[in-house]
Order: structure tokens, then C-alpha cells, then sequence
């Protein structure tokens, strides 16, 4: 896996037949596994009708890996569901395949294969983020000030996390690695010196939406 943590970038579904038996894959970014369990009992309750809703999960902290066939043959959906995203290094993920069976038996292989393209057919779908560590400040800042330092920071890399509003305004703003560095001298060239942000510590955060198969 090396040292690079992959999270999904967004929630996706995606949805194929497969010998008239239909297949809905649901992919979700979650943090921790109430989350999961709770999208879990809302897709069974979406879709109470239909035959199986396999699923699996894997959390970053802790190790979590969680998965189950929900009545398929055993071995044929939660396990090559969770391969999908072990394969690619994806973390802090919920999927769901769903089938709704059709009258034709797939067979063991054709479930496996079947469940397989349901999970990476949604994780192609919603793509996945590189998690890095990001450095957050407190940005003072003056209403003037307010848009300039906020195209200031998103031209640094950067995101506003918060916005708080009193006499002045104060931005929590995260930046990846060397954002920060960039930003400085801006700030110091927009306020003539007046202003300075502050460190307030550093936190894993999800970059910019990347393919999942690499290209």
C-alpha cells in the first residue's frame, strides 16, 4: 500500500444486469463504522424488495474490515466487494452491492465476478482523493479584505474551513504541504503588514478527485 491512504472522493452508484438479475453499486466516504452501519440500514430499507444487499466496509483507524454475503453462496460478494477496494488501497469506505434477482443462477464464478463489477464499477464512479496531512491557520482578516484573502487562499491550494464574523473576521483556512509558506507573503502584501495568521495544528484531509484505476 505504501505510505499514500485513498479514501472515496464522494458518494456514487452505478447499476448493470447481468443475465436479467440486476446489480445497483453504492459507494460512500464514512469515518467510522456507526456511519457505515447507518447507510447500511437505510439502502436495506431502500431496497427491503430485493434479494440480497452484500456489503462491506473498511475504516482506516482501527483496521476495521467488515463484510457479508447477505445470503449469497458463501465467499461470492462481501469478500471480492472488499478485494476492490483492498487492491486499490481505499480506506474509510462503505459500499453496497444490490441485487435484485432475475431467474437465471449466475453460478459461484459469475456472483464473484458479478459482485467484483458492482463495487469497482461505483468506486470507477466516484472516483478517490489522496488523504495528506494539511496544516490549518486562523486567518485574521478585515471585511474589505474578506474576497481578496479568500481567492488568495484557494490560489494557494487552500480551503476555508470556517468563517467567523465579529468586529473583523477570522478564517480557519487548511493548506496542503507548502500552501501555507505560499500564502504568507500575499497576506503580508494585501493588509501592508497588519495582519498574520496563526498555526491551529494540522489534520488528514482528502485532496482533489483522482480516477480510481490510476488514469
Amino acid at each position: 500500500m505504501g505510505d499514500k491512504i485513498y479514501v472515496p472522493y464522494q458518494e456514487a452508484e452505478s447499476e448493470f444486469v447481468e443475465k436479467r438479475s440486476r446489480f445497483i453499486g453504492h459507494v460512500w466516504p464514512v469515518d467510522s463504522e456507526d456511519q457505515a452501519q447507518e447507510l447500511l440500514r437505510r439502502v436495506k430499507k431502500q431496497h427491503y424488495d430485493a434479494r440480497h444487499n452484500c456489503w462491506c466496509y473498511l475504516l482506516q483507524e482501527g483496521g476495521v474490515v467488515r463484510y457479508s454475503d447477505d445470503g449469497e453462496p458463501q465467499g461470492t460478494a462481501g469478500q471480492p466487494m472488499l478485494n476492490v477496494f483492498q487492491r486499490e488501497s481505499v480506506t474509510n469506505v462503505c459500499c453496497v452491492v444490490t441485487r435484485y434477482f432475475g431467474g437465471v443462477l449466475l453460478g459461484a464464478g459469475g456472483l464473484t465476478r458479478a459482485y467484483t463489477k458492482g463495487a469497482k464499477d461505483a468506486l470507477d464512479a466516484v472516483g478517490i482523493s489522496t488523504m495528506s496531512l494539511w496544516t490549518l491557520w486562523d486567518v485574521p482578516c478585515t471585511y474589505p479584505l474578506f474576497e481578496r484573502v479568500k481567492l488568495e487562499i484557494t490560489a494557494c491550494g487552500g480551503v476555508v474551513r470556517d468563517t467567523e464574523y465579529g468586529a473583523d473576521i477570522r478564517l480557519r483556512a487548511a493548506f496542503p504541504a507548502g500552501g501555507a509558506e505560499q500564502f504568507v507573503p500575499r497576506l503580508t502584501e494585501l493588509s501592508a503588514g497588519s495582519l498574520a495568521m496563526e498555526a491551529a495544528g494540522e489534520e488528514f484531509l482528502p485532496g482533489l478527485r483522482e480516477s480510481a484505476n490510476g488514469t
